[in-house]
């Protein structure tokens, strides 16, 4: 059985996951550092810096007299926020505030017996000494860190060989640093490799949330594409929904809306096919008996049979147009044929223009595109027909084609008023009207663009509308170009 996982509690447990793989590693890394001894704090740049100040403490040192010492470790400890103190092997206090060691620090400083000793054996690599210290003893090296508790405290012993001015040689003695803190005034702690270690940490978690998002997104992604194609009247379109949280379920719906809405309009324009199919015989037989009764009245109701049959024949246009846009629609399989679009113009142009100076073709002779044959000469006819009847008198309709990559776009443009910005996006819908166009002579039903962008998507292509400065309007047909 599949388990089902609400999307904010896969996130939540991401997350936690997260953090779970994040403190294993840090608590391996802070176990492998406690498993070798506070004594590792002491390697690298931290080494450095307390052997520095050490060896600069000892140049001091040498310099003065016994008593003096104390002053100069109050001043080093004021710099540092620090306490230095001075002891000789056997715990006798040199310099430095008084006071008394714990049992575990005292036993380190007595338990270094000789110079060099520890962790700091010898210089670093590539370092020479620092400085000669008197009678040509070696330079200062760390010893030990060591904490205590009751108070919590830190300790850094670096073992010094110093002479009080009595003795011809020098004999070792420990300097204490105390801090009340593991940074010790930036000179036990490095910050350094916590800072490149939570770099490293906020690398990896970036890409342990990567797989995460990307699939979220790449459902959204998916998702807006299909309701961009549902809005745009493209009802075959689908969403995967194998995700069993909020999003599958999300795009389940998606996918069962696509299919009412495909059933809904298919069963419209199936309807209004229908209804078209079955008006078209009783609008013919009243045609054939107004026929009749022309020749059977006298001249006084001559003038009245002609207003019933301009009234008939305008119901018989009207039905015409409801059968073209239902059949366009409902053309399930298109086989996409090579169209000549000069020719297919040329046939527009003669049968729909009475007068063919009217309408100019700019197309190449040898410009093709991929369309089924019929459809294309009925969208293009319909917009060459529109464009006459709404502007055929404010100059010349063009008809031109233009190839672009892999794309032709064949235009459709006049002179005419155009239709209002807002309206743009609604004239291709079914029965639309713009109230100037609700008149008899110039106004159908709103089903001529309609049917030109149910022509157009049938054959795999896109239609749209902007207006022409200063005046007129251009419908663009866009194809696929041939190979």
């Amino acid at each position: 059985m599949r388990l089902r996982f609400p999307l904010y509690t896969k996130i939540l447990l991401w997350f936690f996951l997260n953090l779970l793989v994040l403190g294993a590693v840090f608590y391996v890394v802070f176990k492998m550092q406690f498993r070798l001894g506070l004594d590792s704090l002491l390697a690298g740049r931290a080494r450095d810096r307390i052997q520095a100040v050490s060896d600069v403490i000892a140049g001091e040192l040498k310099d003065k007299p016994v008593s003096g010492w104390g002053d100069v470790l109050n001043n080093f400890g004021r710099a540092y926020q620090v306490q230095f103190f001075l002891f000789r092997l056997d715990g006798t206090q040199l310099a430095g505030e008084a006071i008394t060691l714990p049992p575990e620090v005292a036993t380190k400083v007595a338990e270094r017996r000789g110079l060099g000793s520890g962790l700091g054996r010898g210089p670093p690599p590539g370092r020479g000494p620092r400085r000669a210290l008197e009678g040509g003893g070696s330079e200062p090296h760390a010893e030990f860190l060591v904490r205590s508790e009751r108070p919590t405290r830190y300790w850094i012993g670096v073992r010094l060989p110093l002479t009080d001015g009595s003795q011809t040689r020098p004999w070792p003695v420990t300097l204490l640093v105390l801090s009340d803190s593991i940074r010790g005034g930036g000179l036990f702690f490095d910050l350094t490799p916590w800072v490149i270690a939570g770099f490293g940490a906020l690398i990896f978690s970036l890409l342990f949330w990567i797989p995460l998002v990307r699939d979220v997104t790449r459902s959204l992604s998916g998702m807006t594409r299909a309701t961009e194609q549902l809005a745009e009247g493209r009802f075959d379109a689908r969403v995967e929904d194998r995700r069993s949280d909020e999003l599958g379920r999300l795009g389940q719906a998606i996918n069962r809306m696509a299919a009412r809405l495909s059933g809904f309009v298919t069963g419209q324009k199936r309807f209004l096919g229908d209804i078209a199919h079955e008006l078209c015989s009783p609008l013919a037989r009243i045609q054939v008996a107004l026929g009749i009764l022309e020749q059977r009245v006298g001249d006084k109701e001559t003038a009245s049979v002609q207003d019933v049959r301009e009234e008939v024949q305008h119901m018989s246009n009207l039905v015409n147009e409801l059968l073209s846009f239902s059949k366009a629609g409902l053309r399930q399989e298109i086989k996409l044929e090579v169209v000549n679009l000069v020719s297919l113009a040329r046939r527009v142009v003669a049968r729909e223009a009475s007068d063919p100076q009217v309408v100019q073709i700019q197309i190449a002779e040898n410009l093709q595109a991929l369309a089924e044959p019929e459809l294309i000469e009925r969208a293009l006819a319909n917009l060459v027909r529109n464009a006459i009847r709404y502007a055929g008198s404010a100059g010349p309709i063009t008809v031109a084609a233009v190839r672009h990559d892999d794309q032709v776009t064949v235009s459709v443009s006049d002179l005419g008023p155009g239709v209002p910005q807002e309206t743009l996006e609604q004239i291709f819908d079914p029965f639309f009207r713009l109230e100037s166009a609700r008149s008899r002579e110039t106004g159908g039903i709103g089903l001529g663009l309609a049917i030109v962008r149910t022509c157009v998507e049938a054959c795999q292509g896109t239609v749209t509308a902007r207006n022409r400065l200063p005046t007129g309007l251009q419908v663009d047909v866009h194809l696929c170009a041939c190979p």
